[in-house]
């Protein structure tokens, strides 16, 4: 675990101060007087064990951290934080659950939140305060962490994942702008496949960036896993096409997809070996900080999700809620640590910290300078505008968080496309798995 104290902040400096936020002496100074004003005021002695996912983005963890130690230092609150793989924060945050003890704080993926609706401490008056605060929060956001009128947590920003590509391929190729349509985005990853310049998206466990493209192509199809009413409806003739078209995409990928977790193609793309996947800034993040790497970092760029058959976006981005246990010692220290977190002289400096990698679900953070500050950044802007929640129309709640986390529209599409099953097998064997959810 990382201690982090106002002395090892200020000695290690920050690259914010040109930007103008806060920083240093005025960042603690700003978080006392917030502190004495705040709704929610830490208990005596308090101490938070916060898990969060593992950082991609260097400076967003320095911003991450100079925040916690202002807190710590303005509250008096003992802070420990770690990170883990996003694989791994869902098992451990289950442990938690399970044993009411070890966590007070979990940040995680999608629906956590909805995992363990029972187990967690309520954040409606956090939600309402930032809510009217911040302009209001995006619909897939809020849908991603309300059970009914509940909020189970906070959907602190959207890790907004697009197309990231080498304008040089698809110049090439024939391409003088990235596709907007499904036909047209199929007929570009042909043209890269036979000059030599494959694109390629996870087919394996990875749980962001699998999770998402997959579900795209589904929805994009009109295709869903359940309705309205949470009746499982996988077994579709639109099922069957987002199959089908996911397989002629598949034959066009870099070798190896099946097998990628969440870094797999951030390595790929910055070996030189991949031209276009899904994913969120930090691989032109790592390409524009790595000298050796200037001349793909001025030749990578961003594109939106092309639109498939059902004529609007039918994103799934990667949701990144923070949950209280219900069991923590410290309720008004936990919501006071996440109210924090969002005001506007941390969150801003913090988007800039992630350099678009973290994107806002409030509404006021439209105008903030990291979408400005390069041009290739807007893109990710879009991202929580454009997503429906994770149970795409059908309930959000810890049914929809199951399905996700067990990678059920993963592995039918990974079954279909590596030839384990056909189209029937892989159909059925995901809708057996969706009615034992949804019994």
């Amino acid at each position: 675990m990382n201690d982090f104290t106002r002395r090892t902040v200020l000695q290690g400096g920050t690259a914010f101060a040109a930007a103008g936020a806060l920083t240093g002496p005025a960042l603690f100074d700003f978080a006392k007087a917030w502190a004495q004003t705040a709704p929610w005021k830490a208990e005596k002695d308090a101490k938070l064990t916060v898990m969060r996912w593992k950082r991609f983005v260097p400076a967003e963890d320095a911003a991450f951290n100079e925040m916690v130690a202002a807190f710590k230092a303005a509250t008096s609150t003992d802070m420990n934080v770690f990170s883990e793989s996003f694989e791994d924060v869902q098992p451990k945050a289950s442990v938690a659950a399970n044993t009411g003890s070890g966590l007070d704080l979990a940040w995680g993926l999608h629906t956590l939140p909805q995992l363990f609706p029972t187990k967690v401490l309520l954040m409606n008056d956090v939600a309402d305060y930032l809510g009217k605060k911040y302009g209001g929060w995006t619909d897939a956001a809020a849908a991603t962490v309300k059970q009914g009128n509940n909020w189970l947590g906070i959907p602190v920003a959207t890790v907004g994942g697009y197309l990231t590509y080498r304008k040089s391929a698809l110049d090439k190729a024939g391409f003088k702008e990235f596709p907007k349509d499904f036909p047209g985005f199929l007929e570009m990853c042909k043209a890269l496949k036979a000059n030599g310049t494959p694109a390629g998206f996870a087919l394996g466990h990875a749980s962001g960036d699998a999770n998402s493209w997959l579900h795209w192509v589904l929805w994009g199809h009109g295709a869903y896993t359940v309705d309205k009413n949470d009746k499982v409806i996988i077994n579709s003739p639109e099922t069957v096409k987002a199959l089908e078209y996911c397989k002629a995409l598949s034959d066009t990928f870099i070798p190896g997809v099946a097998s990628w977790n969440d870094s797999s193609n951030n390595k790929a793309f910055l070996a030189g070996e991949l031209y276009c996947t899904g994913n969120g800034i930090s691989i032109y993040v790592a390409a524009k900080d790595d000298p050796t790497k200037k001349e793909l970092a001025d030749d990578t760029y961003h594109a939106l999700w092309p639109i498939g058959p059902i004529g609007k976006p039918t994103e799934l981005q990667l949701c990144v809620p923070i949950l209280a246990f219900k069991f923590t010692k410290y309720p008004n220290a936990a919501k006071a640590f996440i109210a924090f977190m969002l005001e506007k002289q941390n969150f801003d400096k913090w988007l800039s910290g992630a350099r678009g990698y973290l994107t806002h679900t409030l509404n006021a953070y439209d105008a903030s300078p990291v979408w400005t500050a390069d041009p290739k950044n807007y893109v990710f802007s879009q991202a929580s505008k454009r997503a429906l929640p994770a149970s795409g129309i059908g309930t959000p709640g810890e049914k929809a968080a199951t399905a996700i986390a067990d990678f059920l529209v993963v592995d039918m599409f990974a079954n279909f496309c590596t030839g384990r099953e056909d189209a029937k097998g892989a159909i059925a064997i995901t809708e057996r798995q969706l009615k034992r959810i949804y019994r």
